[in-house]
């Protein structure tokens, strides 16, 4: 059987969900049907360290998206790959120009993760998006709420979208989470306090205000401490409202951790109070990490990832006294209940493997090519 020559490309590798799944993908997909190539701009960034070696990476010479299209154009009429593979709008823009410009056989497609749109800017915006999606064949949703944004936003056909989750490589996961803490940061798990986590850029979507005023309620009732987990534009301001809420002794900012999970497995519950999220990739993560979740309902991807409740608790979205019931509820959990929850996160879980997602991805490629 011909291996069929898949190119994936991406703006850079830098930490993020999209260079993650990217990743994901490349790095596991069927050696023996597939040969993967990776396709960046001229940066160097974290992930390229987990790049497997049998991968072809290639930069394209230039740091600029829009004057990608040319060099990308040669690269796919040069390397001639059966399928370029996209995520992300902008990106996916200048690989469909780019597939068009080349005037080869490549068959195009892209992948969009976020749920988008709302202001008559933006959805105009979104239509130009869907016009050129019109030129793939075939659109990956994240979830089936992104998919329904596609058709309805973007104007795209429901039957050229599918939905396929993120992949989430459980194994490393698993050793990732039993490694120990740097140091510097052991001392907030030392006392008998409860320990609550949550990961995520500071920036207003993600709503840490919300939690903020939610573990000012919770730490009245339940001795503990917030660890928040990555870097932002709102860091400083944030800061400032746990000073006036009188919690900023209790509540840490530890910035961006390269292994989050160590701290997710640690804590006695994740929580994640976000405006709006596509997936939710982060609730799956701290499933896997044996950690109970509580999550505002973030639509689409949160009321998706728990199953509108069935396996983590679920509040309405800025609602900072149902965030703290929640929360105090789960944090006072006896170990039956806690154990029970813990075990259907798990096996929630693993419906999101490595294996099982890349299978899909796999079998797409292959149908797109018959």
């Amino acid at each position: 059987m011909e291996k069929k020559k898949i190119m994936f490309f991406i703006y850079r590798l830098s930490y993020g969900g999209a260079a993650r799944t990217m990743m994901n993908i490349v790095n596991h997909i069927d050696r023996n049907k597939f040969e993967p190539i990776l396709v960046t701009l001229d940066f160097t960034f974290e992930y390229e360290q987990y790049v497997k070696e049998d991968v072809n990476l290639i930069k394209l010479d230039t740091k600029r998206l829009r004057s990608a299209i040319i060099p990308l154009a040669k690269l796919i009429r040069k390397e001639q790959p059966h399928i370029l593979f996209s995520t992300i709008p902008n990106y996916n823009t200048i690989a469909i120009l780019a597939k068009l410009l080349s005037r080869t056989k490549t068959k195009v497609i892209v992948r969009e993760a976020a749920y988008l749109g709302g202001t008559c800017k933006e959805n105009v915006q979104l239509r130009g998006y869907g016009l050129l999606y019109a030129f793939a064949k075939k659109v990956i949703a994240l979830s089936v709420g992104v998919k329904e944004n596609l058709v309805a936003r973007y104007g795209v056909k429901n039957n050229k979208v599918q939905v396929i989750y993120n992949p989430v490589d459980l194994d490393y996961i698993e050793q990732a989470m039993l490694e120990p803490i740097a140091e510097k940061h052991q001392s907030l798990f030392s006392s008998d306090r409860k320990v609550i986590v949550t990961a995520g850029r500071l920036v207003k979507e993600k709503d840490h205000a919300t939690l903020l005023r939610a573990f000012h309620q919770v730490v009245q009732q339940v001795p503990s401490e917030l660890i928040i987990l990555g870097e932002g534009e709102l860091e400083a301001s944030l800061k400032t409202l746990a000073t006036e809420l009188n919690i900023d002794e209790h509540v840490h900012f530890v910035g961006f951790q390269q292994n989050p999970y160590n701290f997710f497995h640690q804590s006695d519950v994740f929580t994640l109070t976000s405006i709006t999220e596509g997936f939710g990739h982060v609730l799956v993560e701290a499933m896997a990490t044996q950690t109970p979740v509580v999550s505002t309902r973030c639509s689409p991807g949160g009321e998706e990832v728990l199953q509108n409740g069935a396996y983590g608790k679920l509040c309405e979205v800025g609602n900072a006294t149902e965030v703290a019931e929640q929360l105090t509820e789960v944090l006072q959990y006896n170990e039956t209940e806690r154990t029970k929850m813990i075990t259907k996160g798990q096996e929630r879980a693993t419906t999101f493997s490595i294996e099982q997602i890349v299978t899909q991805y796999e079998q797409t490629f292959l149908e797109i090519l018959e």
